[in-house]
C-alpha cells in the first residue's frame, strides 16, 4: 500500500470521493453519538461529584474523558460500523464478481485504485471527526451541567480551562488517526480477500466491523500509555 501511494498515477479524485464517504457520510452518527455521550457523561458526573460538593469538576472531567478517550474510541467504532464495513462490502463484491481480476488485465493496480485512497482518506478524516465528536460532546455537557444540574457557568468553564491542556486534544486526534489507519486496513483487507460469493462478502463485512472495533479498544490501551 505504501509503495502504491508514491507510484503514479495519483488518484486524487478517488481520494476525495473516499473522504466524502468516510467524513461527510459519517457526520450524522458522529454528531448524535457525540452529543448524547457528552450529555449522559455530564449527567452522571454531576450526580457523583454533587455527593461531596465537587460538581464544578463535571466540565473538566467530561472534557478530559472525551478528548483523551471517548472521542477517538467511540468515533472510531462508529466509523468502523459504517465505513469499514462499507469498504469490505464494496471491495468484496468486486472480488467475487471478478472485477478486481478485470482491473489487473487492464493494467490497473487494484491496490492503488481501491485501497490507497480509502486508507489515506480515513486517516485524514478520523481526526476531524474526532474533533467534531469532542466539540459536540462538550457542548452537550454545557447544556446538561448548566441547564439541568444547576452548575455555575463560571466554575464549569474555569475548570475546563485549568485542567484541559492542548496536548490532551492533539493526543486524542493522533489516536484517531491511528484508529483510522487500522480500521481502513482491516476493512480493505477483508474485502480484498473475500471469497465464496454473497455469503463470503457478508462474512467479510461482519468480520471487518468486529475486528476493527476490538482492535481499536486493544490498541487504545497501548496508545494511551505511549502518548501520556
Amino acid at each position: 500500500m505504501l509503495a502504491a501511494t508514491v507510484r503514479p498515477p495519483y488518484r486524487f479524485k478517488q481520494l476525495l470521493l473516499s473522504m466524502e464517504f468516510v467524513g461527510f457520510g459519517s457526520l450524522i452518527i458522529i454528531l448524535l453519538s457525540g452529543f448524547f455521550s457528552g450529555a449522559i457523561l455530564a449527567y452522571e458526573c454531576a450526580y457523583a461529584f454533587g455527593l461531596f460538593g465537587a460538581d464544578a469538576l463535571t466540565g473538566s472531567t467530561v472534557a478530559l474523558a472525551l478528548c483523551r478517550e471517548l472521542g477517538p474510541v467511540l468515533s472510531a467504532i462508529m466509523v468502523a460500523g459504517r465505513a469499514s464495513s462499507g469498504m469490505a462490502t464494496v471491495i468484496g463484491t468486486m472480488r467475487v464478481t471478478e472485477q478486481i481480476d478485470a482491473m489487473k488485465t487492464m493494467a490497473v493496480d487494484p491496490v492503488q485504485y481501491l485501497i490507497v485512497p480509502r486508507v489515506w482518506a480515513t486517516v485524514i478524516m478520523m481526526p476531524i471527526l474526532c474533533a467534531i465528536f469532542d466539540f459536540v460532546g462538550i457542548v452537550a455537557a454545557y447544556v446538561v451541567g448548566i441547564g439541568f444540574a444547576g452548575i455555575e457557568f463560571g466554575a464549569f468553564d474555569s475548570m475546563i480551562d485549568n485542567l484541559l491542556h492542548p496536548y490532551d486534544v492533539t493526543g486524542g486526534m493522533i489516536k484517531a488517526a491511528v484508529f483510522g489507519l487500522i480500521l481502513s486496513f482491516i476493512g480493505c483487507y477483508k474485502g480484498y480477500y473475500a471469497s465464496g460469493g454473497a455469503k463470503g462478502v457478508g462474512e467479510a463485512t461482519t468480520d471487518s466491523v468486529v475486528y476493527a472495533s476490538v482492535s481499536v479498544l486493544i490498541i487504545d490501551y497501548f496508545l494511551s500509555m505511549i502518548i501520556w
